[in-house]
């Protein structure tokens, strides 16, 4: 019930930072949210917001996206995840999206079960360790 009611909680504050967004309201029954987490794929898409499940079984490369918020809510396992420093070996991924290879700076997380963070856009997070497996959920920010 908690979970529930932290995420309903963060999916509020998204839409309210954003804006009515496409103003379309979205359900998952439980059945789609667990293959969404399962899989790591995208539950609602809006012009303003996304909201998707992650799941990893080993560390990521480092991320920055220009104009989006990620919200991040784990759900089950661990992970350290740096954030912030200057992004080494960056290349244009797409539109506002970049990938590198490393972090220099920045600061290390231990995330587990129950953690939330938010990360600003345009701030470099990775997935450095992923000792086992980490499952989350991610509601996206965009700005305009």
């Amino acid at each position: 019930m908690k979970f529930v009611v932290l995420f309903a909680t963060l999916l509020a504050a998204a839409v309210m930072m954003t804006g009515a967004g496409d103003k379309a309201v979205s359900y998952l029954d439980a059945g789609k949210v667990a293959t969404a987490l399962a899989k790591g794929s995208v539950m609602v898409k809006q012009s303003d917001l996304a909201v998707q499940g992650g799941h990893r079984d080993a560390a990521g490369q480092v991320e920055v996206h220009a104009k989006e918020t990620d919200i991040f809510y784990v759900t089950d396992g661990e992970a350290t995840i740096v954030t912030g420093g200057t992004m080494v070996g960056g290349k244009q991924k797409g539109p506002g999206q970049m990938l590198g290879t490393n972090i220099e700076g920045g600061e290390t997380h231990h995330l587990a079960k129950g953690d939330v963070m938010v990360i600003p856009a345009g701030t470099p997070h990775w997935f450095k360790e992923v000792p086992k497996s980490v499952t989350y959920f991610v509601v996206k920010v965009i700005a305009p």
